[in-house]
């Protein structure tokens, strides 16, 4: 259980088994593939990023299809828990000479989603065609009809419900002279007043002038009159209407095409990270040059795979400048925790792997902030479904399905001890509906509400456990690697100033009466804590600073380490959090059950209990297991890893198979 060893793979092969080669690797999903840059007369690198391109844009288009089928033909949703859907290395071969009709489906489906689009983009303008010929509708001309010899015709409306006397009127005042023209009113309304006018061609550019006056608009063009537009205006919609429809149609009779889509978007997928890595290869005209990390573990059996291959391959240790990834392997309790570990920073070199000894810890901390036995029941059935009902699920999520199954017996655990079942539900339900006010569940240990500074004691004394455990780890860390006096000034004389101080501050009465404590240490103990703590506190200030040369930058950094005791204090004060969200999740658990109590028994009130009881804890149990899991991390990430961790190495990126749908499984 710790950080796995890893190797180098120097591979030299032929070009002509660089495809199957790759395939293998891609399939086992364990070699980090490096780049290499070095090249000479011989082996050079060959650009395939125009090859990766087109392949990730046949990608793109598989799941565009996809998703477009999915609005016109829904298929059985797949839970984001279920995981790829592993298929043997056969049935993979026995899909590919497929891929060219997926393509094809593809390309289809997106070519006939294109028209759908093209055509609702259509109807929303033939529409606003028909809107603007419909006052014109009594109009037996066709509106774009210009005239005679000697006349010209315009056809237009005017803003708002306007009487032809007064767009006359409103014409001889702009052009007086004006007199060869006849106006009539086709249609109006309260928006504009349409009138198709007649004009002699002579005074066409005065009559136009003028109406520009009035704000005057031109109707839209038409080469039949207007009736006979709107109808097949209309009748274009229709048909637009129904080719979408066709179009849809033809579209879901693709639906059995779906987990061929699938396939299809996952092998171009597969192919444009392939043709990515071989961009990254040195290459001569006939063999290829292919550099990498794995784990120790997983040498033997790749080493076997690769004899079916005329290659040359080389497994050996790291050099010690070499940028060597990191893969972490525990057991299952620990293993749901390493998520944790990730997220913050995978170890650096020559760092243990955290998770072993933390996994208790979390899980410990997590249960004490939530504390309900119900909620912890509820969270061991659900997440134990899950992982039941979905035996595919991915590596990252099953490990976090674990870790709340884990934090949720903890949660059980501390819920009983500390006597919370839904809060104070067992007791509420029996004085109210039953009559019974003597029943309820009896704490295993105390209830935190009743005793919040014997709470507030334990927190701490969890606190001072997990520090000094992650001041133990720097000590072995340090200790092992050959670092054995830094072990004892870096750990051990922190030790003696922190554990010393806390032992003196147990032999003072103000502090354990304050602390609720029933016991105080005597003076003779005193007197050995505070000696202990000064000769710690020595030892800091003189080796905090030991990298300076100048013994005066010593004290000096000595001096400011020492000044770090407070960081241990606010760190041991970090832990009160346990007590805070613990008292939080069973406060809000009692106030739900008051509430769904307020209206007692009787059919009523067991209906209005049961709405608040639901919505109540549903709510409190989201709410607070989110608050648990956050202030859990910040345990781990700042306290306890500030005493011991620093991280800094990043995780192995394998050449695998980065899909979507499908998994392969290499044939054992």
């Amino acid at each position: 259980m710790a950080v796995m060893p890893m190797k180098r793979l120097h591979l030299v092969a032929l070009k002509r088994d660089r495809k199957k080669i790759l395939e293998l690797l891609q399939r086992e999903s364990v070699v980090e593939i490096s780049a290499d840059d070095a090249e000479d007369d011989v082996f050079r690198k060959e650009d395939m990023s125009k090859q990766s391109a087109e392949f990730m844009k046949a990608a793109e288009a598989a799941d565009t299809a996809l998703g477009i089928l999915e609005k016109l033909a829904p298929g059985e949703k797949r839970s984001s828990f279920a995981g790829r859907e592993p298929i043997t290395l056969s049935q993979y071969d026995e899909a590919l000479p497929k891929i060219q009709e997926a393509t094809e489906a593809a390309d289809r489906i997106v070519s006939l989603d294109k028209k759908i689009a093209e055509l609702r983009a259509e109807i929303p303008k033939l529409e606003m065609e028909e809107t603007q010929l419909e006052p014109w509708r009594t109009f037996d001309l066709p509106l774009d009809f210009q005239g005679t010899k000697t006349t010209k015709t315009i056809a237009g409306s005017v803003p708002s419900d306007v009487p032809l006397e007064e767009i006359r009127t409103k014409i001889s005042e702009v052009k007086p002279e004006l007199e060869k023209y006849d106006a009539t009113i086709i249609s109006h309304s309260q928006e504009q007043t349409c009138v198709f006018f007649v004009v002699a061609k002579d005074e066409a550019e005065d009559l136009e002038e003028a109406l520009r006056s009035l704000e005057f608009s031109k109707a839209p063009l038409s080469k039949e009159n207007p009736q006979a537009s709107i109808e097949a205006v209309r009748k274009h919609i229709e048909d637009n209407k129904k080719e979408i429809a066709e179009t849809e149609k033809e579209i879901a009779s693709f639906a059995d095409k779906r987990q061929l889509l699938m396939f299809s978007h996952d092998f171009y997928a597969m192919r444009a990270d392939k043709y990515q890595v071989i961009s990254g290869l040195r290459q001569s005209k006939r063999t290829f040059v292919l550099k990498g990390f794995l784990p120790a573990e997983d040498v033997p059996a790749l080493e076997k795979k690769l004899e079916a291959f005329d290659a040359a391959v080389d497994f050996s240790d790291p050099l010690p400048d070499d940028d060597v990834p990191v893969k972490l392997k525990n057991n299952k309790y620990v293993g749901a925790v390493e998520g944790v570990v990730e997220s913050y920073s995978m170890p650096g070199k020559g760092e243990m792997d955290p998770a072993p000894i933390m996994a208790t810890f979390y899980y410990i901390c997590f249960g004490i902030m939530l504390a309900d036995a119900a909620y912890g029941i509820i969270m061991v059935i659900a997440t134990a479904w899950a992982l039941k009902k979905y035996p595919h699920m991915e590596e990252g999520m099953k490990k976090f399905m674990r870790m709340f199954f884990l934090c949720g017996i903890s949660t059980t655990f501390w819920g009983f001890m500390f006597g919370s079942f839904f809060g104070d539900a067992v007791n509420v339900i029996a004085t109210t509906f039953f009559n019974r006010p003597d029943v309820k569940l009896p704490a295993l240990w105390f209830e935190p509400v009743n005793k919040p500074m014997k709470m507030l004691v334990f927190s701490f004394i969890v606190g001072i456990i997990h520090l000094f455990t992650g001041l133990g780890i720097k000590f072995y860390s340090e200790w092992h690697n050959g670092d054995k006096l830094g072990a004892i000034y870096d750990a051990g004389f922190w030790y003696m100033f922190v554990g010393g101080g806390i032992l003196y501050l147990l032999s003072v009465k103000m502090v354990t009466d304050m602390l609720g404590l029933t016991f105080t240490l005597p003076p003779a103990a005193a007197t050995v804590a505070g000696w202990i703590a000064i000769l710690g506190a020595i030892g800091v200030v003189f080796t905090g600073g030991r990298e300076s040369k100048s013994w005066f930058k010593r004290i000096l950094k000595g001096l400011y380490a020492a000044y770090g005791i407070t960081s241990w204090l606010s760190d041991i004060l970090s832990y009160s959090r346990l007590l805070a969200l613990g008292l939080a999740s069973s406060v809000i658990s009692t106030v739900f059950n008051k509430m769904g109590s307020m209206l007692g028994g009787g059919v009523v009130g067991a209906i209005v209990f049961i709405l608040v009881f639901v919505i109540g804890h549903t709510m409190n149990i989201l709410i607070n297991a989110l608050g648990a899991y956050v202030h859990t991390n910040r345990l781990q990430y700042v306290e306890y890893f500030g005493k011991f961790y620093e991280g800094g190495g990043r995780p192995i990126e394998p050449f695998g198979q980065k899909t979507e749908y499908y998994k392969i499984l290499e044939a054992k």
